[in-house]
């Protein structure tokens, strides 16, 4: 199976990841097949020895120094470390292997480096951050001052786009070490212990004398995975170890001219998953050139408002249509609420541990444990949650970008939304909205069609108004114009008046498209981003209004107006008859009885008096009669005459006027 995949004119290669599940296996050796829940606890044993040794390795080099040596990329002998996490620790000498008397190969021991080598890279970063913080402490940790916070960011690499709350948190970590131990903590591995090695097999750090994957000749829907696992938790020589074969089946978002890469496989809830990695060609996405913007702005209960904006070649921007609103006021609730249960379960858990102080045979031991089964089961729904918005509202966004022809998404920047102000209920639930979850997923939807996404500055983007940056009055509510609120703008200077986030996206749109030629890209991440906003092109991103809707067709009389009669003909006489049913139903134009009726109802069998329709008779010929209530009559009949009743005398009750 070739490894290189084909790019045409324009395209570009990119690496996603679906999720698969392998249900059985057979084992090559005996042909045994082995059922869903064999197979899940022999990777187990697998991912335990795994697991094992990369938590060796991360207390061993979890300092400071052992971390700046493997982010400085160079060994001692000034050569460049491979990318290859497991490669550059193998060549800085950070041996590990297992438990005295347990025999492995030497790929598991790759996966262990490698899983190890990702999380002291990634502590870098946290590291640096740390440090700054404590080099840059301000005087009063809860607020910080205008210098001081230009001092941490100048301290900080990239610190000008480090969202402050990301620091803010930091700050308040090292806060609670302060007030614990009484001193300033020398680094970050003094604030935070090693983390806990994930239960997981990264496949891709092996070869084929570990594991292969192939995809199926004539179906390309499924695949097949072989790979070597334990026969036993501790295997105590390779005749322990033997090759299984996983039939798995691809999820339908796999193409079939992709090429697949090894997956990761980890145990959930009793279940082998298998995070499946494929490489497929898509668009190259454009930094510059962009006709057609999408701007999406963020709300609270309204998530998401987006809509179009096109970009003329005179440099005037239109907007196309009214926008649209991604509204998720439910599941937002919900996360709120999820979010309360986890605090009190939290709290009374913290309550539990200080009554038991170590105890090992308290009477509360049970209840806590209780306790933390039921705030893994709340976390583990939060998160299931937050993943399902985050995958709706990017699907949206990305959907309205394809709709409209926008080549480029244009966003708030996220670093701006900083929740303070509002309340502490409000507060807090902007501040645990999945937004930056939701743009790695919308730069993920948006590669397929070949779209960027590109995060803009928010300064003044709800402030001023989108036809003439004139800052705008707040208000409640349009039919309340007195009342101060901050839903619905209005501009004292055009009369332009609508949504607050309506406005906004506007705004976002029409200052993407005016300074996408200052799109940067990321080196590390490739995240596009405009980060200064310029005066100049400032004052071009403005909507043009639409002119006024005018007749596209002469109107102008040519000939005598048509006469039209002032009696139009009653209702039931202006559509036409339906055709006869067959049966014995009469016919009729309109009515609420249905015509295609072929037996009477009820009430028409009854002996009706002389003020009905229809009147019983013992001629031949009978007439079955109107029922009442059921609608138009089945057959007319002519009322009785009124001689058939005595005519009052309106004369006997005339007296004497005498």
């Amino acid at each position: 199976m070739s490894r290189k995949l084909p790019l045409g004119e324009g395209e570009t290669a990119r690496t996603a990841c679906a999720r698969g599940l392998l249900r059985t296996g057979v084992e090559e050796r005996g042909g045994e097949v082995l059922s869903a829940a064999v197979l899940s606890e022999r990777v187990g044993w697998a991912a335990d020895l795994v697991s094992g040794m990369a938590a060796a390795l991360l207390a061993e080099h979890w300092n400071t120094g052992d971390v700046d040596v493997l982010a400085r990329g160079e060994d001692a002998g000034g050569r460049a470390l491979p990318s290859n996490a497991w490669m550059a620790l193998r060549r800085l000498g950070w041996a590990v292997g297992p438990s005295e008397g347990i025999r492995v190969n030497d790929r598991i021991v790759r996966m262990a480096q490698e899983t190890a080598g990702r999380t002291l890279r990634s502590a870098k970063w946290r590291a640096d951050l740390t440090a700054a913080v404590i080099a840059t402490w301000p005087a009063d940790p809860a607020r910080r001052t205008a210098e001081e916070w230009d001092a941490v960011r100048e301290a900080v690499p990239g610190g000008r786009s480090v969202p402050s709350g990301v620091i803010k948190s930091r700050t308040r970590q090292i806060a609670a070490f302060v007030k614990e131990h009484g001193r300033m903590p020398a680094d970050v591995f003094e604030v935070e212990a090693a983390p806990r090695s994930a239960r997981m097999l990264l496949l891709s750090a092996c070869d084929g004398q570990q594991d292969t994957i192939e995809r199926h000749e004539t179906d390309p829907g499924r695949a097949l995975l072989r790979l070597q696992l334990p026969t036993r938790p501790h295997p105590r020589s390779y005749a322990d170890w033997g090759w299984v074969a996983c039939p798995l089946a691809l999820p339908p978002t796999i193409p079939a001219n992709v090429v697949l890469h090894l997956p990761t496989l980890r145990i959930h809830q009793g279940r082998v998953r298998a995070d499946l990695a494929y490489t497929h060609a898509v668009p190259k996405i454009q930094r510059t050139g962009h006709v057609v913007a999408l701007g999406v702005d963020w709300g609270l209960n309204t998530l998401l408002s987006a809509g179009a904006a096109r970009l003329h070649g005179d440099g005037t921007i239109t907007a196309l249509g009214a926008g649209a609103m991604f509204r998720a006021a439910g599941v937002l609730a919900k996360q709120h609420r999820l979010r309360r249960q986890g605090e009190h379960l939290h709290t009374k858990a913290g309550h539990y541990e200080r009554l038991i102080g170590g105890a090992e045979e308290h009477y509360l031991t049970g209840r806590h444990a209780v306790l933390a089964d039921e705030i893994r089961h709340v976390s583990y729904r939060r998160s299931n949650l937050n993943d399902a918005l985050a995958r709706a509202a990017a699907r949206w966004a990305v959907d309205q970008a394809i709709t409209a022809g926008a080549s480029v998404i244009y966003v708030e920047d996220l670093r701006s939304m900083e929740a303070r102000g509002m309340g502490r209920s409000i507060n807090t639930r902007m501040s645990q909205a999945v937004r930056g979850r939701i743009v790695d997923r919308m730069r993920h939807l948006a590669a397929e069609a070949g779209i960027a996404v590109v995060t803009v500055p928010a300064r003044g983007t709800s402030k001023r108004c989108p036809h003439c940056l004139v800052p705008l009055r707040h208000r409640k509510a349009p039919d309340r114009p007195t009342t101060p609120g901050w839903k619905w703008a209005v501009c004292g200077s055009c009369g332009w008046q609508g949504d607050r986030d309506q406005g906004a996206w506007r705004r976002i749109a029409a200052r993407g498209l005016t300074h996408q030629t200052k799109t940067v890209t990321d080196r590390t991440s490739g995240a596009m981003t405009i980060r200064t906003v310029v005066d100049r092109l400032e004052a071009g991103a403005v909507i043009t209004a639409p002119p006024p809707k005018s007749s596209r067709t002469d109107r102008s009389k040519t000939g005598p107006t048509r006469h039209r009669t002032t009696r139009p003909a009653p209702r039931r006489r202006r559509a036409p008859s339906p055709a006869r049913p067959s049966g014995s139903a009469g016919q009729r134009p309109e009515g609420h009885a249905h015509t295609d009726r072929t037996r009477l109802p009820r009430a028409a069998h009854r002996h009706q008096g002389v003020t009905t329709i229809s009147t019983p008779t013992t001629s031949r010929h009978r007439p079955r009669g109107a029922a009442l209530g059921a609608g138009f009559h089945l057959h007319t009949h002519a009322t009785p005459p009124r001689w058939a009743e005595p005519m009052p005398d309106t004369t006997t009750c005339i007296g004497s006027l005498s």
